[in-house]
């Protein structure tokens, strides 16, 4: 088995993370606007702007084409390490308070105080977002949705636990946020859902994969641990197409280069 510890360390960022439309960090909150507002205006997922044209579109984006752990990736039984894997803490207690349409996707922000904790560390959640469909794959497969809950630590490192959905069953945990989606780039509209329905999104079995990788959107700075959880929930082909609706295209990366990583399980 190769050395597992270099799979796992995760550099502190010394600038403004974005996610997917979104600015998180721990330590740069003076910075929110003005990234936010170049984070928006440069890239998208269709056109001259998609991500085969990222890297070039800012000195700031090389990291999309030049970096060699990049985010999404392709999990395969060949790239996997059985590693006896910690469970992740899940201290998800406070309510949301608002949803946004960023134009790159929707996104629930959550009030201070819900976290996990994994290696340690704990890492508060900022703020959830949607994929269709899902930007990992596992085992060359693709899933209808994919979720993103964005947590950051006190030094400003990423933790980004990912949720597939399967086609099947309405989701009723969605439903809470489907009926109050954004149409409109830019429009944000009030949202609590409580604590017990945010962790309703979430599987029962949150067994995962982990692996380093990077921001799936620009800069895409890498350092960010990733854990996927292994089980899928379930999600109507009607909740999908409405999503897909609201964006008017798919908004996810294609898969990366795994290149010498290994996906730990």
């Amino acid at each position: 088995m190769k050395n597992i510890n270099k799979f796992i360390t995760i550099g502190t960022f010394a600038t403004l993370l974005t996610f997917s439309g979104c600015s998180a960090t721990a330590k740069h909150s003076d910075k929110l606007k003005t990234t936010s507002q170049e984070h928006t205006s440069h890239w998208g997922y269709t056109g001259h702007n998609d991500p085969s044209h990222w890297g070039n579109i800012s000195p700031k984006y090389r990291e999309c084409s030049q970096g060699k752990n990049q985010s999404p990736i392709n999990i395969t039984a060949q790239d996997s390490v059985h590693a006896n894997l910690k469970s992740i803490g899940f201290t998800y207690n406070t309510n949301s308070n608002s949803v946004i349409n960023n134009g790159h996707t929707v996104q629930v922000n959550i009030d201070q105080g819900s976290n996990i904790s994994i290696d340690n560390k704990s890492f508060e959640l900022k703020q959830f977002h949607f994929h269709t469909p899902s930007e990992n794959e596992i085992g060359g497969k693709h899933f209808p949705l994919e979720a993103h809950f964005v947590h950051v630590d006190k030094n400003g490192d990423i933790s980004v636990v990912a949720v597939m959905f399967k086609e099947g069953a309405t989701n009723q945990a969605l439903e809470n946020i489907w009926k109050n989606l954004p149409l409109k780039e830019g429009e944000k509209i009030a949202l609590s859902l409580s604590s017990q329905q945010i962790n309703a999104i979430l599987p029962a079995d949150k067994s995962y994969y982990r692996f380093s990788g990077s921001l799936t959107t620009p800069p895409c700075t890498e350092g960010v641990r990733w854990f996927l959880l292994k089980k899928p929930v379930s999600i109507s082909k009607e909740q999908v197409e409405k999503f897909l609706n609201t964006m008017n295209h798919p908004n996810n990366r294609p898969i990366q280069n795994i290149n010498a990583r290994e996906v730990l399980y």
